[in-house]
Parts: C-alpha cells; sequence; structure tokens
C-alpha cells in the first residue's frame, strides 16, 4: 500500500507497519541499562529482583496497552497527549505533551553522549564531541528522511539488540538448566545463596521498582507513531499486543539468566561498564572471541536507536503541539514528504543544548535536566491511566482492542505508578526530581494561561476521522 497524507493529522505521511511501530517503540524501551547490567536495582533487591522485574513488565505492559486501545480507536497526532486533551480537557493535553517533550528532549542528548562513549572503546584517542556530532548528524539525517525509511532504519537498529537479547536468553537458559560443553550447568543455587531469595526483605521488591520501571520507558510511543501508521487500527493494535509480550519476555528472561549465572553481591556491583556487562560475562565463560568489542556493538546500536526514537518522539509532540495552537504555529509544518521539519529542528536544538551540559558538566544542570526526566515520565504515565479511565467512562468497549479489566486494570496501572514514586521517595532520590518538576510545571501553566488558554484549537476533526476506521472492526481483547 503506498503512503498517503492526511490533512487532518496535519499533513504527516501515514507509512509506518506496525513492525516498524513495534520496533521504534522498542528503540526506548530497550535500551543499554539491559545489556550493561542493573547492579543497583540488584543491589536494592537481591535475587528478588526478578520479581521486580516482573511486576515493572506487569505496570508496563498496562500503559502501553491502555495507551494502545486509546490510540486504535483515535490514532491521531500527538498520540496519548492529544488524547489526554479530549477527555481530560485542554490543559491536561498540554501539560501530557510539554512533559512528554521535555521528557525526550534531553534523552536525546544522553543518548549522543553515551554513543561517543562506546566508540572511544575502539578509538579513546578521538575527543568525545566528535563522535557526538556525528552520531547526531546521522539520526537528524535519519528523522529527515521519509517515514517509511526512517521507520526501516529504526526496525533494522532495534533488531540488533532485541536479537542479541534473544540469543542470550537462550544461550544462558542452556546454560543454567544443562549446561554447554565444557561449561558444567550452574542450576539455581544462586537464587538462594548469599541470604535467600530475598536477603534484604520483602520491602525490597517495591523499592528496586525505584530503579527497574524507568528500563520501560518508550512504551507509549506506539501511541504516539499511530498517526503515521498504515492502516493505523490492525497496525497499533498488533504492535501494542506484540511490545507487551516481548518486554517481559526480555526483562524478565535476562534478568533470571543474569541471578542464575552470576551470585547477586557479585551482580550488584556491574559499574555499567562494557568489561563488567553480564553479556561479557556469560558469553567470555563460552570463550567467544572478541566478546567485549560484540558487546560494544550492541550497546552502541541501542544508544543510536534510542537517539533516534527519543528525537522521532519529540518532533511528533513539538508538531502536535504546535498545529493546537500550544506551541508556535510554525512548528507544524510539514515538507513534501510529511516531515515536520521545523519541529525536528527545535527538537533536535534542545538535544544538543542538553549534550553540553552533559560533556561541560556547568553547574550540574544536566543533572536537573535528567531529574525533570525522571519526573515527567511519572506524570506522563499517570496521566495516560487517567485520560484511559475517562475513555472508558465516555466510550465504554468502542475501540477494537480492549484492555482485559478496562478501568480496574488501569487503576492497577496507576496504583503501580504511585508506587514507583513512593519507592523514589523512600530511596531519598526523588527530592531534587520533585522541586525541578514543579518549578516546570509552574512555568508551563503560567505560559498556558498568559498565552496559550484562548489561542488553543481544539481539532475535533482528527478525531471524526479517526473515529470512522474502527467501526467494522472484531473486537480483540489483550
Amino acid at each position: 500500500m503506498s503512503s498517503t497524507k492526511t490533512e487532518s493529522q496535519g499533513g504527516l505521511t501515514r507509512s509506518l507497519s506496525h513492525g516498524q511501530m513495534t520496533m521504534i517503540a522498542l528503540g526506548l524501551a530497550v535500551g543499554t541499562g539491559l545489556f550493561l547490567g542493573s547492579g543497583g536495582a540488584i543491589q536494592i533487591a537481591g535475587p528478588a529482583v526478578i520479581v521486580s522485574y516482573a511486576i515493572g513488565s506487569l505496570i508496563a505492559a498496562i500503559i502501553g496497552a491502555c495507551a494502545g486501545e486509546m490510540a486504535v480507536r483515535y490514532p491521531v497526532r500527538g498520540g496519548f497527549g492529544t488524547i489526554a486533551g479530549r477527555f481530560l480537557g485542554p490543559y491536561a493535553g498540554y501539560v501530557t505533551r510539554w512533559a512528554y517533550w521535555a521528557t525526550t528532549v534531553p534523552l536525546v542528548g544522553a543518548e549522543l553522549v553515551a554513543v561517543g562513549q562506546y566508540m572511544s572503546f575502539w578509538y579513546p584517542q578521538v575527543p568525545l564531541w566528535v563522535w557526538v556530532v556525528i552520531s547526531g548528524a546521522l539520526i537528524v539525517g535519519l528523522n529527515l528522511t521519509s517515514v517509511r525509511s526512517f521507520g526501516a532504519l529504526e526496525f533494522l537498529l532495534s533488531s540488533i539488540k532485541v536479537t542479541a537479547v534473544m540469543v542470550f536468553i537462550v544461550i544462558g537458559l542452556l546454560f543454567v538448566f544443562f549446561g554447554l560443553p565444557g561449561q558444567p550447568a550452574t542450576g539455581l543455587s544462586n537464587l538462594t545463596n548469599d541470604g535467600g531469595f530475598m536477603p534484604n526483605g520483602p520491602s525490597s521488591i517495591w523499592l528496586a521498582l525505584a530503579i527497574v520501571m524507568f528500563s520501560f520507558g518508550g512504551i507509549e510511543l506506539i501511541s504516539v507513531s499511530a498517526a503515521e501508521a498504515k492502516e493505523p487500527v490492525r497496525a497499533v493494535r498488533s504492535a501494542a499486543r506484540a511490545m507487551m509480550y516481548r518486554l517481559a519476555t526480555f526483562y524478565v528472561g535476562a534478568m533470571f539468566v543474569i541471578m542464575c549465572m552470576l551470585p547477586w553481591k557479585q551482580a550488584a556491583t556491574l559499574k555499567g561498564e562494557i568489561a563488567t556487562s553480564p553479556f561479557v560475562m556469560v558469553f567470555s565463560a563460552l570463550n567467544v572471541p572478541a566478546i567485549a568489542a560484540i558487546t560494544n556493538f550492541v550497546v552502541l546500536t541501542a544508544a543510536l536507536s534510542g537517539a533516534n526514537a527519543a528525537l522521532y518522539a519529540a518532533t511528533r509532540q513539538m508538531h502536535a503541539l504546535a498545529h493546537d495552537g500550544m506551541a508556535p504555529r510554525v512548528f507544524s509544518r510539514t515538507g513534501g514528504n510529511g516531515i515536520p521539519v521545523l519541529a525536528l529542528v527545535i527538537s533536535m536544538v534542545g538535544s544538543v543544548a542538553a549534550v553540553i551540559l552533559a560533556i561541560t558538566g556547568v553547574g550540574h544542570i544536566f543533572q536537573y535536566m535528567m531529574a525533570l526526566v525522571t519526573f515527567n515520565v511519572l506524570v506522563v504515565w499517570a496521566l495516560i491511566m487517567i485520560s484511559y479511565m475517562a475513555y472508558k467512562k465516555r466510550e465504554g468497549d468502542a475501540s477494537p482492542f480492549r484492555v482485559l479489566g478496562g478501568r480496574l486494570t488501569a487503576g492497577l496501572g496507576l496504583a503501580g505508578v504511585v508506587a514507583t514514586f513512593a519507592a523514589m521517595v523512600a530511596l531519598g532520590e526523588m527530592t531534587v526530581p520533585l522541586l525541578v518538576g514543579i518549578l516546570f510545571f509552574a512555568v508551563i501553566s503560567v505560559i498556558y494561561v498568559v498565552a496559550v488558554r484562548k489561542t488553543q484549537i481544539i481539532d475535533d476533526a482528527a478525531f471524526d476521522e479517526a473515529r470512522t476506521q474502527t467501526a467494522e472492526l472484531p473486537a480483540v481483547n489483550k
């Protein structure tokens, strides 16, 4: 099917397949943390971190499923942020989209800095900023191509790291239960050595959520990409279901393998370096040659994929804000290939600023930006759940893709987000993010009252068009 452009979606082009949409979301949700270890979470919960990741997977699945159900019904530009505006009011839509934009822009910068650090593994003599510039130019080029080409390249980047995770899990499980030539099976003893399965008590499972949940950031991207999907209803429905199962398998499976193969106190000391990656440790035991270089290539790909997906998300949120009169209207313009070029430029400018702050360390401002990311992603997730509950109250089972349990399940997901926030408070990690977040929302709220409230556009045409696409499709429960 050829790509099509729809005016009600602000000139965006519908070109993404469901496979590409899944991989765009996985570009953020399967990141370098999985490859380089989760020492902080392991230190808190010990082997019980497996349960923390299982709970985190469930919460993430609920968030993704609820965002997916609404996006199947309304595949509109801006995704869950635009939907929040419809069911919670214009201010909620404004806050949700600005919060998500402010989340994704610093993430682009952080991932680009990570790319530079990974390249230093091979070329330590080359300054970090050189690789940042090269990788930044690369992802801008990817995002300036047609959305079809962008989707294809993101599919390739994400496929590399997804394949690496699958290979790791399969070989790891063989190693644990059966052993491999020259290597006896490790068995399950490491799950109960050194103090038992829950050496720090049951509460440690909850406290570890403060670290675990942020591994799943990006699951909501399916909703954002819905406005550019071929056959959006079918594509979003298929992609949402596929991604939920994959995330649970990847994270829980990988952590199970790591906890079985390494004593948890050793795993807790992993410092996020290539040499101490659990992937390197596992494959080194099998005498796989050049495993450190191979792992570095995988995490490099993961960082590039994450930066690429984050820039895409930031660009589409800015485009949606501008189209609805909640940001300067100039950023709503799209080129002949359906790319919102000016929205891309302003998002990249913000990311360049983040890179400069990260490299120079001026006044620790970059740390405050990342604190804002921490606070904002929790706010965005909570607003997705609240929007879903309002949507279900008004429209019931209108969507052909339905979350099992509906509002009750969404309430469980919201409780999980609140529990994550509470865990961060208990660990003392929320003080700075809370202060920075309150300041951010105070500033954008003042701007809304002074400059946006009277000039915003309520675009019902986009919702009317989207509604007609769901009329004849059969219902499917999650």
